[in-house]
């Protein structure tokens, strides 16, 4: 553990900053903080899996259509999407433990909120509380977690993080489906509380100093906005096709996007450096592999949950005990795939897992009414395998490829790419729902309709994969500290 001054470009002192060096000494203060990132990392996506098992029982309860109910998921990324970015500026700035903490106590509340909610519109409301919490921790968790562990050792240990990530994903199909069952829907989102109070509690007595290498920077509220604006009017944009409404929200995101990165490159202190995209192949590359991976990925969970309920009759307990078989294999994966990331060229095993992933979706293609259930418990475990060798290598790409100063926007842009496609993919569905079956609740006249929709949907994810597999295999050999000479540029501009 040591403690340094900095100076920034301006030449004023900064307070002194908390750093975790790589030695033995710091061994216990590395457990502590992989131990809160593991809390963390686990009530968000075990919520947002269990909620995707009990959205028909919500959508009984709250008379919701296929695209209502897709909005409970999407609202909720859509807010962790517009803030993920910004506020890992603000963690780089201010301090990631603060931001951190603050993160998890929004989403304790905004989860214990739900348990009360009357309404459709109040629910989806305070999804987005919830993903604004949710954004706090993902922008930040990633960051600590690199800050503290020495190359050599961060594979391993963003694997062990993205396990925990990985066991919220396969609890949460299997607890949901019988909380949802047995206890109601209500409770898959008061379980999260007793875990984010254990996280405060560990925050507030074990974890001591701060991590917040720009300190004395300013925050670019305007370029905040901006993003958020666009990123907000694609989404909407999706849920609106095939109308023109649609195709219009969508045009006027992209070219928000555009006037985000023109107004970026011209400020002192932009909340995202847009070089790190220019000039840094590795890092650009490495968050378009993760883009197109959650694009073509996330929606499978929502799909096959509303087909193995609705087509195939089963009732939630049984249809969160089919879909426990991807994230399972994922969790037990992910580790050794982090470790391998250390060893072995991240972008190698990065590729080989999208790969599986490409073949999986395309037998996933091929499903109908009367598919055997083994059969897709067989793509499940194919499609857990692809995931759980993908994703911490590139995440370990993405974090290693940059200098330190950048960890909470690099640790925020990660998570906007993971979000993004997230909701990229829950968008592609929504606009197949809304073109083949409309704006109806799904009853069994349109159960052909629906099927077609899960056709057209696993194709489509297909060929992203494919596509995804030649981005991750270009992006070249990783290397820390690709970013020295852009550092050192930003220093001497002021930044």
């Amino acid at each position: 553990m040591a403690k340094e001054k900095r100076k920034t470009g301006s030449s004023a002192e900064v307070p002194e900053v908390f750093r975790t060096t790589a030695t033995p000494a710091a061994s216990t203060e590395k457990r502590i903080v992989l131990l809160i990132a593991i809390l963390a990392g686990f009530i968000t996506p075990f919520d947002g899996s269990a909620v995707n098992i009990a959205l028909p029982t919500l959508g009984a309860e709250f008379h919701m259509n296929a695209i209502a109910l897709s909005w409970v998921s999407t609202a909720y990324l859509l807010s962790s999407a517009v803030f993920l970015v910004p506020f890992g500026k603000i963690a780089d700035i201010y301090g990631r433990k603060k931001v951190f903490l603050y993160g998890i106590t929004i989403f304790s509340l905004a989860s214990l909120a739900m348990t009360l909610v009357p309404s459709t519109e109040i629910l989806i409301g305070i999804r987005v509380i919830q993903g604004l919490g949710s954004a706090m921790i993902f922008g930040t968790g990633v960051a600590i977690v690199t800050s503290v562990f020495p190359p050599g050792e961060r594979g391993k240990a963003l694997g062990i993080y993205i396990t925990a990530v990985y066991l919220g994903l396969s609890l949460g199909p299997f607890l949901g489906g019988l909380m949802t069952q047995y206890l109601g829907w209500r409770s898959i989102f008061f379980v999260n509380v007793p875990i984010g109070i254990a996280a405060v509690i560990l925050i507030l007595w074990k974890l001591k100093g701060e991590w917040a290498e720009c300190r004395g920077e300013k925050f670019d509220l305007t370029g905040s906005f901006i993003y958020g604006a666009a990123v907000v009017a694609v989404m909407y944009g999706f849920s609106n096709l095939p109308a023109f409404k649609g195709a219009a929200l969508i045009t006027v995101g992209v070219l928000g996007v555009i006037v985000f990165a023109l107004y970026e490159m011209k400020i002192p202190s932009p909340v995202l450096d847009i070089r790190l995209l220019t000039k840094n192949r590795i890092f650009a590359l490495s968050n378009l592999a993760a883009l197109i991976n959650y694009s073509a990925t996330f929606a499978v969970t929502f799909l096959l949950s509303l087909d193995l309920q609705y087509t195939k009759g089963f009732t939630p307990e049984h249809a969160g005990f089919i879909l426990i078989a991807q994230p399972v294999v994922q969790a037990l994966i992910s580790p050794i795939a982090g470790h391998l990331s250390d060893r072995i060229e991240p972008r190698i095993v990065a590729s080989a897992g999208m790969a599986l992933n490409a073949i999986g979706l395309f037998f996933l293609s091929f499903l109908t009414e009367t598919t055997p259930i083994w059969h897709l418990v067989l793509i499940l475990l194919l499609l857990g395998a692809g995931f759980g060798l993908f994703s911490s290598p590139n995440t370990n790409a993405i974090m290693s490829s940059v200098d330190k100063r950048f960890y909470g926007v690099a640790s925020g842009m990660n998570g906007t790419m993971r979000l993004l496609g997230q909701m990229l993919s829950m968008g592609i569905a929504m606009m197949i729902f809304a073109v083949v079956i409309g704006p109806v609740e799904i009853t069994p006249e349109y159960y052909p309709q629906f099927v077609s929709s899960l056709h057209y949907a696993f194709i489509l994810f297909t060929i992203f994969c494919v596509v995804g597999v030649f981005a991750s295999l270009v992006r070249g050999k990783s290397s820390s500290g690709a970013l020295t000479g852009i550092n050192e540029k930003g220093k001497k501009a002021g930044r």
